[in-house]
């Protein structure tokens, strides 16, 4: 890319190369080993938020996989999963838990934005706190579009817009003061490394209808009273996320053919 975006791609995947290291590697073992499938910091189980409907027989592809758990459990659910991150370190991760907890399913290393798979093959695109923060909207939603058939579903999960509007370049943990406007919050470069996307809601509904899209809902999510702090996403505690919502959860949908 030749309009900066390489250079951001670059420092997200750096980034991800010392969080693999430092942090989820170990994690990935514990989020392998789970059997059901639950969303974001918290763990809300998909049971209690019901926006995946069922997936068995569907063709997935999963954006910004991470170490590719959420696949996983989408996988022994049924679905013919495809799991796509630009961290190499994160897929090599993905490859080990593979061969010692299954199921296997294909990995590819790619950017969302720019993705090596044919259109048109695909029921449910997701994200768990993937494309939507580390990827340009402008970019990853049409190819989320282009890769879904007609009636396909895309689902995915971010930090919610609130959450980055209060979160200190210091430390990172949000606290209970706007720390900077709706609008600063759209890309965000953050001192340690890496840029960050955060739309406003506003945003995500004029850049998911630009790319075809149908916004079915959006579900604020809460940290359930009897959470923990994450063991090390440090975004939100667990106290500010029982009183403002810590992430957001969009489901959108392809019309159908005619």
């Amino acid at each position: 890319m030749t309009d900066g975006r390489g250079a951001e791609l670059a420092l997200n995947q750096a980034l991800w190369a010392v969080m693999n290291e430092r942090f989820t590697d170990a994690a990935a073992d514990d989020m392998w080993a789970r059997d059901e499938v639950a969303w974001g910091l918290f763990a809300v189980p998909e049971r209690v938020l019901g926006v995946l409907g069922e997936v068995d027989g569907l063709d997935v592809v999963e954006l910004a996989c991470g170490t590719a758990y959420f696949s996983a459990w989408l996988a022994r659910a049924g679905a013919r999963t495809v799991a796509v991150d630009l961290s190499h370190e994160q897929l090599v991760t993905a490859q080990r838990l593979q061969r010692r907890v299954g199921p296997s399913f294909p990995l590819v290393q790619a950017d969302a934005e720019q993705l090596p798979l044919t259109g048109g093959c695909y029921d449910l695109v997701v994200s768990e706190h993937g494309a939507a923060a580390w990827c340009d909207p402008e970019r990853w939603l049409p190819e989320a579009a282009r890769l879904l058939r007609p009636a396909g579903r895309l689902v995915f999960l971010t930090n919610s817009h609130l959450s980055a509007m209060c979160v200190p370049a210091e430390d990172g943990v949000a606290g209970e003061q706007l720390l900077r406007g709706q609008r600063e919050a759209y890309e965000l470069a953050w001192p340690g490394g890496g840029v960050e996307f955060h739309p406003s809601h506003g945003d995500w509904v004029r850049l998911l209808r630009a790319a075809g899209f149908v916004v079915e809902a959006m579900h604020e999510i809460y940290a359930p009273p009897d959470a923990d702090d994450h063991a090390f996403y440090e975004i939100v505690s667990q106290r500010w996320a029982t009183r403002w919502p810590a992430e957001e959860l969009w489901v959108a949908s392809l019309p159908r053919a005619d």
